[in-house]
């Protein structure tokens, strides 16, 4: 039996490693298990190239659980290590200083794998760890290592019949979760999902029915099918995942199938892009558009990052543009490693190839969508909507793309490209400055009156109700050549486009100022009040939201700031030309009663906004049935 001292500068290495790995502890198992595929792989090379000599059948990786004894085990049938080899590669820590290695690591998300540490990321959850590994290697003996977690360790001779490594860890006191099935199957779950090594942990009950062979009486029902359940191996992993399969030999269902698989509660995708790319950087994966239903944030995170078939993570912002993280799927690249940080990632110029060469493809896959069959983009793009507007506010060379397929979806549910809205507004929505303006409303239901007024004069009212079209129409008037857009309850109906006609105001000047003040009585420091002539068959009091201060509110909103000390502005707009104010209100001589008037106007506008609510509702519904008696 010999002993040595692990060849490294500090004898800290191991507090370090239980300290600094902590919060990824969890992670321990995915380097185990990924060296032993490596192990598994190096094998099935050299079988190809004849250089191993007793055929290889089996390279199940299999993990074991002794709960009596507190043992979890790695174990490969793969290519196995000679003692030289163990020396080498487990008694060597290339770290020069304890503290250079905290210092220069501390922020990162995850630091197993610098200086090679995977193997030793064992010791986070086990007091003494274990390999009993057999070379390949024609002649070779078994060889046991031991370390109990301290630069001392012991290698001697052990008993193996087989070729390959196993890594027994003796799980520490406060880590005896991972001596649960369910706790060891959910991580296998989720970080050897897709290797290509078969993974097998213990077994399952399979189900099956079978035909009774029971006689069939007549007269009778037939029998039952038979249950039959049969013990099979437990393979944790799928080691041929759709995204490493040739486009040409897949079908969509094949891709449905496997949407299933990577999220068994989701609704069906609208469509999906297979990547595939060997240069300038190996790329692959499948990056479904799911159903948005309107929802931002329970979309996000949901695209998983692997190298070579070993799940990295699903934070993926660094990768991929920030719109982009409401896809779905998988992308792999050998050009990333495992242990990413986000200072890697943000400098990485692989990183950021991938990022182009992703916005491209998408952007190429709905431009072809549009183009080849316009009726189903036009049906998907209650759920498409958001995703192009988000790219093209937050990507500029999206945006570029984007103008092309981008959809303006008015009140009559008809869909326009950019360019076809500017055709279609240009010859009754041009303003006196000579801009294009887009009327909307954000609520085609409760806006009704407003949309109604608007369309009267002939306007096209546009649908922008998502949260997202409020930075979207400031992306488009930023970036698109003399267009401006104006909500339907920005000002009245004839001051959406505004032009250089004057109407005659058929108030004298005397009866515009009793009506002003009889106004900003009621109203107080609710709003402005403001009385011009309108067309005499346009409402008598309105109530408009100048476009820039509402705008400035909603974006304060967006941003979580406190809006409370910023209450709705508003302005009454009092229709000078409108007989129910120069012959109606105008008329009674009662002052109780000519305000009373006035306030029911008043509330009249307000209603029709939705603003009027509370005792005031109830008020002015009692007022309108006494005026009916």
């Amino acid at each position: 039996m010999q002993k040595g001292n692990i060849s490294v500068q500090t004898e800290n290495i191991f507090p370090i490693i239980k300290k600094f790995l902590y919060s990824d502890q969890e992670i321990f198992l995915r380097e185990l298990v990924s060296n032993a595929v490596d192990a598994t792989s190096k094998l099935k090379t050299l079988a190809r190239k004849g250089e191993v000599k007793d055929p290889v059948t089996d390279t199940t990786i299999d993990i074991l659980i002794d709960e009596t004894a507190g043992t979890l085990t790695i174990r490969d049938r793969g290519i196995g290590m000679t003692e030289e080899e163990v020396k080498k590669y487990l008694n060597q820590v290339a770290l020069s200083s304890a503290q250079d290695f905290v210092d220069k690591y501390k922020d990162e998300a995850s630091i197993i794998g610098h200086f090679g540490l995977g193997f030793y990321s064992a010791f986070m959850v086990a007091d003494r760890v274990e390999v009993v590994t057999k070379s390949y290697q024609e002649g070779s003996e078994a060889v046991r290592w031991t370390c109990e977690g301290d630069p001392s360790y012991e290698i001697g001779p052990a008993e193996r019949d087989f070729y390959g490594t196993d890594v027994i860890l003796h799980i520490s006191e406060d880590s005896k979760q991972y001596l649960q099935d369910a706790e060891i199957e959910a991580l296998l779950n989720k970080y050897a999902r897709f290797l290509p090594v078969p993974i097998r942990f213990g077994t399952r009950t399979e189900t099956t029915y079978e035909e009774s062979d029971e006689a069939v009486v007549e007269g009778e029902e037939k029998p039952k099918p038979k249950k039959v359940e049969t013990e099979v191996d437990n393979i944790i992993n799928n080691t041929d995942p759709l995204w490493k399969k040739n486009p040409a030999d897949l079908t969509d269902q094949d891709y449905k199938d496997f949407y299933r698989e990577l999220y068994p509660m989701g609704q069906p995708p609208m469509f999906w892009i297979h990547l595939n790319i060997d240069y300038p950087f190996h790329l692959t994966g499948v990056l479904y558009f799911p159903k948005l239903s309107g929802s931002l944030e329970l979309q996000r995170n949901k695209i998983q990052l692997y190298s070579n078939q070993v799940y990295v993570t699903d934070n993926v912002k660094e990768i991929v543009p920030e719109f982009l993280t409401l896809l779905h799927g998988v992308i792999d690249s050998p050009d990333i490693p495992l242990n990413v940080s986000r200072s890697y990632l943000q400098a990485d110029s692989n990183v950021k190839k991938i990022t182009s060469y992703i916005t491209k493809k998408v952007g190429e896959k709905l431009s072809s969508l549009f183009k080849d069959n316009r009726e189903d983009y036009e049906s998907k793009w209650a759920d498409l909507g958001v995703f192009v507007k988000y790219g093209m506010i937050s990507e500029e060379k999206f945006y570029d793309r984007a103008t092309k397929f981008v959809l303006l979806e008015n009140t009559e549910g008809k869909k326009f490209t950019l360019e076809e809205y500017r055709e279609r507004i240009k010859e009754n929505q041009t303003d006196k400055y000579d801009r294009l303006v887009g009327i909307y409303t954000a609520d085609a239901e409760k806006q009704h009156t407003l949309v109604s007024a608007a369309t009267d004069r002939g306007y096209d009212v546009l649908q922008l109700e998502h949260a997202i079209d409020a930075p979207f129409i400031q992306s488009l008037e930023a970036k698109e050549e003399k267009i401006t857009f104006v909500r339907v309850d920005s000002a009245t109906p004839d001051q959406l486009v505004q032009k250089d006609e004057e109407k005659e105001n058929l108030l004298s000047e005397e009866e515009r100022g009793t009506v002003s003040e009889l106004f900003k009585g009621i109203v107080g420091q609710a709003g402005s009040v403001e009385v011009k002539p309108l067309d005499t068959t346009d409402a008598p009091v309105q109530i408009v939201r100048p476009e820039f201060m509402r705008r400035m509110k909603e974006m304060q909103m967006l941003q979580g700031m406190d809006t409370s000390m910023f209450p709705d502005m508003y302005q009454v707009i009092i229709n000078a030309n409108s007989p129910v104010v120069k012959s109606g209100l105008l008329a009674k001589t009662d002052t109780a009663e000519r305000e009373e008037s006035a306030r029911h106007l008043y509330q009249l506008a307000l209603l029709s906004q939705q603003m009027l609510s509370g005792a005031d509702l109830k008020a002015f519904i009692e007022r309108s049935m006494k005026m009916m008696a």
